[in-house]
């Protein structure tokens, strides 16, 4: 390799063999210990002048030469001239080169058929152009060894052939044809041997053809390309370069390949750059020519640093693949030939020793007397899977593991209700009276049980069916399921799927994994006894995705009525017949729903309760329920209907009753611990009295018992007054009866009825409910009692059922020209869009309505919809910001007493949203009388129940226009 040995210009060139005493010692680990001199390549001493040499592999011809692609590495020595004194007596000689290697301006062209040369690297090709071979021998000859070094294009429209039909290709290309052939850009490279047709190159510099010169042999003209200025102390090309450094120590670990390639560069490793560092990484890297190519072209040392990264982090991502592959196999073959080698000395063993196997015989037995009941109705290619695991079982060791899984597989065959149906109830008046007794309210999942029952009646049987129930939290969906299977008289049984991520939890693991179990239908079926149970599949619209595949796309073929007639397990692997099977799902959200699994289901939505329907089951349900719980006896409480709907309307304003339930639990265990307070400290009082008249009858004469009768009766009185003197009280109850001989008989039923007397009757009411539950969660809605302008009451949906929200709007200033809207809120991105729609409307309808008035064009509007802290978004608040900013523009209120809601285009059309009945609750609750609907909703307002629409004058628009006239036309209520 020729370069610059020393800034006094002397001119040098390595031809063989580097001495011994410029080599570098080579460490234990001289991987590790060439990439540790990496990292210092920008921390080398400036004051240190050396020598730059070339250092080749051993050369047969004494001339430098190296075999395969060995680097060349510059190494720095200090001392010119003693360096130049050692060379001088070594088997090298150091030969005058003139001109310099960036003086050759004209060089012949040798065409690279598979990778580009880089600087520093050797690179064997075959010669096969004689003249070419020739031109190169004369070069040589005449102490100029240089040639040019280019890639060779693929011909356009084919794709890269292999080597020997390259090769072959490349001497068939002479003249103009391979110079339009060739890259542009190559190397300069030094002809180090020459054996027979094989030329051994070692790449100097880079290079770009500007013009050819002659055509045979190829000689064309070049500039030498130098890289552009970069500076060494960058941070972001050190971070680069140490991560090339980085993912070479790695790739090392892995690939013994790229090992060999650092061992020799670690021999003469010394003058390293970022270039050189780029270039050696993209040279040992298994990337494709023109990957290659690409960096050989780039003179940005950044960039250049960028393409090796990636270069060799996919070298580094093949090697993982490469080590992962092999240990597989590896671990496959060593696996299954100890298996079989430690089976083969177990079968020896056991023959030298007799021992007796298991009694498979008897566990045979076990399997068939199960499955004979059923025998008959089982299908015919269940029985045929049993028999054949049946003889299987018999011919294999009870030791192996095989006979394990093979005896697990027949229990859960045999186990499995084959054709066992529960008798169905297909009377429709006692299903009716069984769910009436469990829920209040719900009518629509009621009467589409009723209608399941009263077709399985007229056919004769029935089948499955899969029924969603949707609906905010709380609304009895869950607890609906068990009321639907007893009124079927069907098994029940629930499992939920809230973050369930794995599909073996529906469809059972493979037999080969070890611990495999069926899925949850399978297990269903065994825990229940029959196969037509009621499954409920909780939260179904919580179901998780992991790695372990997606439940949603596992649940089609369950709930698929066209496909669970033959429901295939993998655990079992025989197809199971669920048509028979009930399913009931509970969702919160139908979005979360996948549409192909929504599809398959009969969605009934559960919109929620209004004040009258959670009094109802507050009183025939919930408050029984506590009752039992906290063993209160119902004439021990009075909770008064103000106290409950008081509980309703400023602690439990959900659309469920659960929070409901909570709050009534919560006030029947303060009762329980207030009258057993009250009752222990009566109890103590009664016991010392009971003592006291016991010791006054023996002392009282007869003459004196008439007088001693008179003065305990007039005590008695005393006592109605005051309820906490009882010990006169106890003594008219034992004075009443001195002579009877059942004494102690009387002396504890006076207890037991002084006790429950003690006690008085704790009562609930609207004033002491805070006592029992604390303050008040919720308060009134409605901010406004007089709406003031730019001010409009808008309903909303929410989780929690349905909410009023108020639209403000408010100038900020006027100007010419300064007409603009701004939001706030916490809005989400379509209420956003509704708000400029609606801004933009407003000024065509004040256009048309007002036609001087410019308030729209010269103002700029805040639009604010409390509160801030509650994220909101969808398209129904359109209409209610228009008419916000309508009234602001016009300096009218709207009517007091109204509400609004629908989505509005830009041409004035409402168009229809959802959640009527919960919008149609929040706006009872803070006592709107006037709502405004889309006329598309008037069909899911007319079904609605009659106490809901109740008092309520509701308007159905198409037009805004009409939403205009009731808002603006009518203020007496202002």
């Amino acid at each position: 390799m020729l370069k610059l040995l020393s800034s006094t210009s002397s001119r040098v060139h390595c031809l063989t063999t580097p001495t011994p005493s410029l080599r570098i010692k080579q460490e234990p680990n001289s991987v590790f210990y060439a990439l540790g001199r990496l990292t210092g390549l920008t921390q080398r001493s400036p004051k240190n002048s050396f020598f730059r040499a070339c250092f080749c592999s051993d050369s047969s011809n004494g001339s430098g030469s190296g075999s395969g692609s060995q680097p060349a590495v510059e190494v720095d020595e200090k001392g010119a001239e003693s360096q130049s004194g050692s060379d001088s007596k070594a088997s090298s000689a150091i030969v005058s080169t003139y001109p310099k290697p960036e003086d050759y301006l004209t060089v012949l062209a040798l065409p690279l058929p598979h990778r580009p040369l880089f600087p520093g690297f050797y690179m064997p090709i075959y010669v096969k152009d004689p003249k070419l071979l020739a031109a190169l021998q004369e070069s040589r000859k005449r102490q100029a060894p240089y040639a040019g070094a280019f890639l060779l294009k693929d011909e356009p429209g084919t794709e890269s052939s292999t080597s020997s039909e390259t090769e072959k290709s490349v001497y068939d290309i002479k003249g103009k044809e391979l110079f339009n052939r060739l890259h542009e850009v190559g190397t300069l490279a030094q002809i180090s041997s020459i054996q027979g047709d094989q030329v051994i190159l070692i790449g100097h510099r880079r290079l770009r053809i500007t013009e050819m010169v002659s055509e045979d042999p190829l000689t064309v003209k070049v500039d030498h390309l130098k890289e552009k200025p970069y500076n060494k102390d960058d941070d972001v090309i050190k971070a680069t370069s140490f991560e090339v450094i980085s993912t070479l120590r790695d790739v090392l670990k892995t690939s013994s390949l790229w090992r060999d390639h650092v061992q020799t560069y670690s021999q003469h490793i010394g003058d390293f750059n970022f270039p050189r560092l780029a270039d050696f990484g993209a040279a040992i890297s298994g990337a494709n020519k023109l990957q290659c190519q690409q960096v050989l072209e780039e003179l940005d040392v950044y960039k250049r640093l960028q393409l090796t990264l990636e270069l060799v982090k996919k070298e580094m991502e093949i090697s993982k693949i490469q080590e992962s592959i092999a240990k597989a196999i590896e671990e496959k073959i060593s696996g299954e030939q100890r298996r079989y080698l430690l089976n083969e000395q177990l079968k020896a063993i056991k023959k030298e020793l007799g021992l007796e196997t298991d009694d498979k015989t008897a566990l045979s037995a076990k399997f068939k007397e199960r499955l004979e009941p059923n025998r008959e109705k089982c299908p015919p290619h269940v029985l045929q899977v049993i028999e054949e695991e049946l003889t299987k079982l018999q011919l294999l060791e009870a030791s192996s593991s095989e006979f394990n899984v093979t005896r697990n597989y027949l229990d859960w065959l045999t186990v499995l209700p084959w054709g066992n149906y529960s008798d169905e109830n297909f009377d429709v008046i006692r299903a009716q009276t069984i769910l009436d007794e469990d829920h209040y309210g719900l009518t629509d999942v009621k009467e589409r049980i009723l209608e399941f029952i009263a077709v399985g009646k007229l056919r004769g049987t029935s089948q499955g069916k899969i029924i969603c129930l949707s609906g905010p939290p709380g609304v009895g969906k869950t607890s609906i399921g068990r009321s639907i299977a007893r009124a079927l008289n069907r098994k029940f049984f629930r499992f939920s799927v809230g973050g369930l991520s794995d599909v073996a939890e529906i469809k059972g693991h493979r037999r080969t994994y070890i611990g495999a179990m069926p899925g949850k239908m399978v297990q269903c079926l065994k825990n229940v006894g029959t196969a037509n149970p009621l499954v409920l599949i909780d939260e179904i619209d919580k179901l998780g995705r992991g790695h372990a595949g997606d439940p949603a796309s596992a649940l089609l073929e369950l709930l698929d009525p066209e496909q669970n007639a033959n429901f295939l397990d993998h655990y079992l692997d025989v197809p199971i017949d669920l048509s028979k099977v009930l399913f009931v799902c509970t969702a919160n959200v139908l979005d979360n729903i996948p549409n192909p699994l929504l599809d398959r289901m009969e969605v009934i939505a559960i919109a929620g309760y209004i004040a009258d329907e959670k009094m109802h089951i507050a009183r025939d349900y919930l408050e029984k329920t506590a009752q039992e719980t906290c063993g209160v006896k119902p004439e021990q409480v009075e909770v008064t209907d103000a106290a409950l709907l008081g509980l309703i309307e400023n602690y439990c304003r959900e659309a469920g009753v659960r929070n409901l339930q909570k709050h009534i639990e919560k006030i029947y265990r303060k009762i329980a611990l207030r009258l057993v307070r009250e009752g222990s400290s009566n109890e103590s009082v009664i016991s010392g009295e009971v003592v006291q008249s016991a010791e006054a009858k023996a002392e009282v004469d007869e003459t004196d018992q008439h007088a001693a009768a008179n003065e305990t009766a007039a005590e008695v009185e005393s006592v109605g007054n005051s309820s906490h003197e009882l010990k006169s009280e106890s003594s008219v109850q034992t004075s009443d009866q001195p002579k009877d001989p059942k004494d102690a008989t009387e002396t504890e039923k006076l207890k037991e009825t002084e006790t429950s007397k003690a006690v008085e009757k704790v009562s609930v009411d609207a004033s002491n409910l805070a006592d029992f539950v604390g303050k008040p969660v919720f308060h009134a809605e409605r901010i406004y009692d007089q709406t003031p302008v730019g001010v409009v009451m808008g309903l909303a949906w929410t989780a929690m059922g349905g909410s009023t929200l108020y639209i403000e709007t408010t100038e900020v200033e006027q100007g010419e020209g300064k007409g603009a809207l701004h939001v706030t809120g916490q809005l989400g991105d379509v209420m956003k869009e509704s708000a400029q729609i609606a801004h933009t409307l407003a000024r065509t309808i004040l256009l048309e309505k007002e036609p001087a008035n410019p308030f729209f064009a010269n103002t700029k509007l805040h639009l604010h919809v409390p509160a801030g802290a509650t994220p909101k978004d969808g398209p129904s608040a359109g209409c209610t910001m228009i008419t916000s900013l309508l009234s602001l523009a016009m300096k009218m209120p709207v009517r007091k007493d109204l509400a609004m809601t629908g989505e509005v285009t830009l041409t004035g059309k409402i168009l229809p949203i959802g959640g009527v009945k919960e919008k149609t609750i929040a706006a009872r609750r803070s006592e709107v009388k006037t709502i405004i609907f889309p006329s598309a909703n008037k069909r899911d307002y007319d079904e609605l129940a009659p106490n809901v629409r109740e008092g309520l004058d509701v308007h159905f628009v198409d037009d805004y226009s009409q939403i205009f006239n009731l808002a603006f036309d009518n203020n007496t209520g202002n």
